[in-house]
């Protein structure tokens, strides 16, 4: 499968949104309909702060390594609680104006207790891969409509990886076990569409390289406010591709439900 389809797709569906919801005669057609007549623009001014706790329900499929070892892992969305032994999500964004300042921070822990050996003759490899993903951004609102908004951002994404193999039915005392630690220029977009007052999709996506190959995501949320607060909930994908070495690395495709919560703070 090409690795650029979902980005492909993505790019696609964005424009069109673009397309739809930016046009001045789609905004005079509704706006009378869903949104004060004179909106007051004053209050969307100065620094506004935000934080974002959020799970990722997140299945793995791929090629990890760790010491010279290689294994492929499978684990399902539906499987992740049981293979998920620790994570913490969230998200922070700072705006000022037209600027914009998100970052996302992930830290996870999984496992999959039947990987398929690649390079070792034994029945199966149990893999423990712990994941800490940090990703500051910047950016500015290119569109910064009542209906519509648009960011280009750029940024980077720091990842740590460490995994741990132990060979099954052969134990070899704790496992093998390799670190590696890269960081990847990314660039990418959102898009926000206000569907009616209450209902928001949300739409972003990244790509980049440099310590890998290639790296990126895509994401798609649908966000409900509550009073002050927004319920989101949608589908994020995020791929690595990193070459091999003697190090621990990562040939992987994250996929699964999103849920969370957007606090405003300021």
């Amino acid at each position: 499968m090409n690795v650029f389809m979902p980005l492909r797709f993505a790019i696609l569906l964005l424009a069109i949104l673009s397309l739809t919801f930016a046009s001045p005669s789609a905004m005079a057609q509704s706006a009378s309909a869903t949104l004060p007549s004179s909106p007051d623009t004053s209050a969307d001014q100065g620094w506004h702060v935000e934080v974002a706790p959020y799970l990722w329900f997140a299945g793995i499929n791929g090629t990890v390594g760790a010491d010279g070892h290689t294994g492929s892992v499978h684990v399902s969305a539906g499987d992740v609680l049981s293979n998920l032994n620790f994570g913490l999500m969230g998200a922070v964004e700072a705006r000022y104006n037209r600027i914009v300042i998100p970052i996302d921070f992930m830290w996870v822990k999984l496992s999959d207790s039947k990987g398929i050996p690649i390079t070792d003759d034994v029945e199966s490899v149990h893999v423990k891969l712990n994941e800490d993903i940090f990703t500051p951004k910047i950016g500015y609102r290119i569109i910064d409509k009542s209906r519509f908004k648009a960011d280009a951002l750029m940024g980077i994404r720091f990842w740590h990886l460490g995994n741990t193999f132990t060979l099954q039915p052969t134990q070899i005392s704790n496992g093998f076990y390799a670190a590696a630690n890269w960081v990847d220029g990314i660039q990418g977009a959102r898009f926000q569409a206000f569907l009616t007052p209450k209902f928001v999709l949300t739409i972003a996506g990244d790509a980049g390289g440099g310590g890998s190959k290639l790296d990126y995501q895509v994401v798609g949320l649908l966000g409900y406010q509550v009073k002050r607060v927004t319920i989101q909930g949608g589908w994020r994908y995020l791929a690595i591709h990193k070459a091999p070495t003697e190090n621990a690395f990562v040939d992987l495709a994250q996929t699964g439900v999103i849920l969370g919560v957007v606090i405003p703070l300021k």
